[in-house]
């Protein structure tokens, strides 16, 4: 017996609700050009920036703000760019895959 059919024990009116995608990865707009990931150096600190997003500004900060919550670390959202601290560009180029966004690696 797993951990579903004891829950279906104790709670039999209970019913599984399924899981909608969250709004703001719904909402977000797919395009036809990649999303450019670099990787710099500024102040000798790493950073990772995303730029080439053709959508709407707020997709693009809902976007930088879900990628930072997913890291765990700090960036911003300055003239249409995300930047994020650290070299984070391969993570990053996964999490945009998966959403179905095109990603272009640049420098190194």
């Amino acid at each position: 017996m797993d951990l579903k059919d004891q829950l279906k024990n104790l709670f039999p009116e209970h019913q599984e609700k399924e899981v909608e995608p969250s709004k703001e990865t719904a909402s977000l707009w797919l395009q036809d050009d990649p999303i450019i990931c670099k990787y710099e150096k500024r102040k000798g600190k790493p950073i990772t920036i995303l730029e080439g997003y053709t959508g709407a500004t707020e997709d693009f900060k809902a976007l930088a703000k879900e990628l930072k919550q997913k890291l765990s670390v700090g960036g911003s959202f300055k003239e249409d760019k995300i930047i994020i601290q650290g070299d984070y560009r391969d993570k990053i180029m996964e999490i945009l895959k998966e959403k179905g966004f095109n990603v272009k690696r640049v420098g190194g």
